[in-house]
């Protein structure tokens, strides 16, 4: 398919039958980070899509139309292409604020947002926290840490995600949450292979972006809203997961022990919710 800009875009479905879902993913995932939910018998009809230049995405031909509001373009993008008005929303991490984009700028084409592990904006704001990293200097230390990248990718993006950070690492709940990734060791192993094959400065290039997406006011959307977070995301605070879902008039929160890669570690948790928000057929 191609996004609004002609951008030739890898989109997929899993040819469910049911209501339909959209999932926003995080940054560079793939769709098998989602065991159980990107099956045909999930009880859905599961849209979603490569961001920009990566997985079989191409990329833009203007370099910097990869901001939040461009992948937004493509979510819309996305509905169209395969016919769909409206659906239930899911956004895992930069995926949350290309979910409230749309919420915000689209609301009737979406039924609900379940947003996993990250914020509506202001991401670069949210990490590190764990660490006690202040506030004001989150932003320029993730800006400076996603140098590392370019030196020790392609496995730390899905370690740094699916580890707790290290003043937590004697919880014991903090150490449940990961170990969780064990029982779907192929879909795990999916996740690490296609960070392998990700070109990493333009994976930087693309989180760079997300940086200079500010803080959204989600106050007026109106459709069901769930905020799932890890108790132990090192790169999501959880006060300001808290913090939106007050935001939102009859918003539920639940925290688990886990910690940014929640699809990973608590998959049925995630479709309990879901079921939540929208039965299954």
């Amino acid at each position: 398919m191609r996004g609004a800009d002609g951008t030739a875009l890898r989109a997929w479905c899993n040819d469910g039958a049911g209501p339909p879902v959209l999932l926003c993913n995080g940054l560079g995932a793939p769709e098998a980070a989602w065991p159980g939910l990107m099956d045909r018998s999930s009880g859905y009809r599961v849209l979603s899509w490569s961001y920009r230049g990566l997985a079989g995405s191409a990329r833009p031909v203007d370099p910097e139309r990869v901001r939040v509001e461009d992948h937004t373009d493509d979510a819309r993008a996305v509905l169209d292409a395969f016919d769909v008005p409206a659906a239930t929303v899911i956004g895992w991490s930069l995926g949350v604020n290309v979910a409230f984009e749309l919420a915000l700028e689209d609301p009737q084409r979406v039924l609900g947002v379940l947003a996993v592990a990250g914020v509506p904006g202001g991401s670069f704001s949210s990490l590190f926290a764990p660490y006690g990293v202040p506030r004001r200097l989150r932003a320029p230390v993730g800006r400076w840490s996603s140098r590392l990248l370019l030196a020790v990718a392609p496995l730390l993006p899905p370690i740094a995600a699916s580890l707790p950070p290290w003043p937590d690492l004697l919880v014991p709940d903090a150490l449940r949450g990961p170990a969780h990734e064990m029982a779907h060791p192929g879909a795990l192993r999916a996740v690490v292979q296609e960070f392998a094959r990700h070109d990493w400065r333009w994976y930087r290039h693309l989180a760079l972006a997300v940086a200079e997406h500010a803080p959204l006011d989600i106050a007026p959307v109106r459709c069901p809203v769930t905020f799932v977070a890890g108790r132990y995301d090192s790169l999501v605070d959880v006060a300001d997961v808290r913090n939106a879902a007050e935001t939102v008039p009859g918003a539920r929160l639940r925290v688990l022990p886990g910690t940014h890669f929640l699809p990973l570690q608590y998959p049925g948790v995630l479709l309990e919710e879901l079921r939540r928000m929208l039965p299954a057929r």
